[in-house]
């Protein structure tokens, strides 16, 4: 198949301060072909149900997930790889080493969500990283809020609508220093796959 992606990549016009050093970039249709990569993932991703412990109960996670260290394995579409080696071109450069990961989410319905976090950084809990999402299907919600509230107890949260082809790419101090979010719409929606890059040691 043919992917094809934006030459704007390359310059940072997009990209958004917040508070705290954490920055992202926003890339609006940056990935084209992206109707026939969704279409393709849906049925190639070896897509697994998970469970969480919370409290005293175990509970369904409400989305399917697929993760896959590109360090060890070969990506499970071929699409997937190419992506990465232009995520790397781009940004290895600035992140100081390359994406080897990726994680993929299948959001089924607006039932399906993803709670507050930051990505957890195995090596240090004061390293700057990079994770960058690429979105195809249903437009969802991306939600950033600080992590520590102000001096007033509010957190004020930024809302980013996330469409088909689009890539958010959240770096600097973004993981220790904010948290995402992809919240739960009673809005009737379809589904959606998000696609996570991110560097060793990140999850």
């Amino acid at each position: 198949m043919s992917l094809a992606v934006q030459g704007s990549l390359f310059d940072h016009a997009e990209r958004r301060w917040l508070d705290d050093g954490a920055w992202v970039d926003v890339r609006a249709g940056w990935l084209t072909g992206a109707d026939t990569l969704f279409d393709e993932l849906l049925t190639a991703i070896p897509w697994r149900a998970e469970q969480r412990q919370m409290y005293d109960k175990v509970l369904d996670v409400p989305r399917l997930v697929s993760f896959h260290d590109l360090a060890r394995e070969r990506a499970p579409h071929p699409g997937l790889a190419r992506l990465r080696v232009r995520l790397n071109d781009a940004y290895a450069h600035e992140l100081g080493e390359p994406f080897t990961t990726v994680g993929l989410c299948l959001y089924r319905d607006g039932a399906d969500s993803v709670a507050w976090h930051g990505d957890t950084i195995g090596r240090s809990s004061t390293q700057d990283t990079m994770v960058a999402v690429l979105s195809l299907g249903a437009t969802r919600v991306f939600a950033l809020r600080p992590r520590t509230a102000a001096a007033d107890g509010r957190r004020t949260s930024v809302r980013l609508p996330q469409g088909h082809g689009d890539l958010l790419v959240m770096g600097g101090a973004c993981q220790r220093t904010w948290e995402h979010a992809v919240p739960k719409t009673a809005r009737p929606t379809g589904p959606r796959i998000s696609i996570q890059f991110r560097p060793r040691d990140v999850r």
